[in-house]
């Protein structure tokens, strides 16, 4: 009995340690350990019949022993059965929470992935849009350029020829005069004697007379002056520069300045800026001879500037051709003031006039209200059967006005 005391103990210490486990131990172990108590239980009974103890109290204690033990064992499973509801339950919940977060991060995912997408395809949208318009811009940008070097190759081909080179210039000189000056103060290819030509005319009056403007322009010369390499290529360059330049001056005074029919004299118009600037930077010798010559050498710039003065000599001419109706127009104006003067005086008059009668008439108002007041100060009785009113005294008789 003693063995079976301590190994019944031992059983029901070890069930009490795997009910206080808690719901979470396993069914397998539980069931393991049922197995192993039934088989301890069994081993006790085998070793009382072995020793012949056989007894109606032993027997009994190990009935009532193998009752306890079937007890626990139903408890256990009842536990066990409890503690599975109770963790299948947390693991469902775990499930669907688990569940409920991965959807909720799938959704934020797909979320952001969308919103992410619909801003990748609206930046790629605005960038193709605005590389469009960089493209249209910079085909723009092309065909102006192909134009413009066309425009170009055609001016290098109207250069290169003289006759072409020398229209280019006079219609320059055309644009220039014709928007600075009236139509009246000049003339193009005037003719002055002998079958001579000038380009412009510029029809001033005594002094300085007309003046003749010829254009010239030196290219060929200019491009040498230019495209030298060396300083012995750009000497002889400057040398033809300087003879070509001084031919035309003496070309200019021989034949467009004519003693009695033009001034003393002449414009020697050069269509370039470039060929301006570089005459009166590195050759001042040239155009100190060109002055000697009385041939002024302008540029498109200079020109504007020269007929601007023009312009203002021909006004002033104008005005002193036109004094004589100018003071007659003067005095006659000077009578028209001295008429409406008079008219002034009048009417001021007729004004003073008025304001006095006015005055009157204010006067006359007045007294009108004053004697209105006085009628209102009267008393009349309340009616016919009560006292008698008091009768104000009458007013004094007033000037009539």
């Amino acid at each position: 009995m003693g063995n079976s005391g301590f190994d019944h103990s031992y059983a029901m210490k070890a069930a009490r340690r795997w009910q206080k486990r808690g719901p979470m131990v396993d069914m397998a172990w539980m069931v393991a350990a049922g197995l192993g108590l039934a088989a301890l239980v069994v081993a006790v009974l085998a070793l009382l019949r072995n020793r012949g103890d056989t007894t109606g109290a032993a027997i009994e204690s190990m009935a009532a022993a193998q009752a306890q033990l079937t007890g626990r064992l139903a408890q256990l499973a009842e536990s066990q059965a409890a503690a599975q509801s109770l963790l299948a339950e947390r693991l469902q919940g775990q499930e669907r929470s688990l569940a409920k977060t991965v959807e909720e991060r799938l959704a934020e995912m797909a979320k952001r992935l969308d919103d992410g997408v619909q801003q990748a395809s609206h930046r790629q949208a605005t960038s193709l849009h605005e590389l469009r318009e960089r493209l249209a811009v910079i085909d723009a940008a092309q065909k102006n350029i192909t134009e413009l070097s066309a425009q170009v190759v055609s001016l290098q081909d109207i250069l290169s020829n003289k006759q072409a080179r020398g229209a280019f210039g006079e219609i320059q000189l055309n644009d220039i005069v014709t928007a600075m000056l009236p139509p009246s103060a000049y003339r193009f290819q005037a003719a002055l004697g002998d079958g001579r030509r000038v380009d412009c005319l510029l029809d001033l009056p005594n002094p300085p007379g007309s003046i003749a403007i010829d254009a010239k322009f030196p290219l060929e010369s200019f491009h040498l002056l230019r495209n030298a390499k060396d300083d012995a290529e750009r000497t002889l360059a400057g040398r033809a520069f300087a003879t070509a330049i001084l031919k035309h001056v003496r070309d200019i005074a021989e034949k467009y300045i004519v003693p009695g029919q033009t001034a003393e004299s002449a414009l020697m118009f050069l269509p370039s800026e470039a060929i301006y600037a570089e005459l009166h930077a590195n050759f001042p010798d040239v155009v100190e001879k060109s002055f000697r010559a009385k041939v002024w050498i302008v540029s498109p710039t200079t020109l504007m500037a020269t007929l601007n003065t023009v312009r203002a000599v021909l006004k002033d001419a104008r005005m002193r051709e036109q004094a004589g109706l100018i003071q007659k127009e003067v005095r006659m104006l000077l009578d028209d003031i001295g008429r409406l003067d008079d008219r002034v005086a009048a009417l001021d008059k007729h004004f003073g006039q008025a304001s006095e009668d006015i005055r009157q008439i204010r006067i006359s108002t007045e007294k009108v209200a004053k004697r209105a007041d006085r009628i209102e100060t009267v008393q009349l009785g309340e009616d016919a059967d009560g006292p008698a009113a008091e009768v104000a005294p009458p007013a004094p008789k007033l000037p009539a006005s």
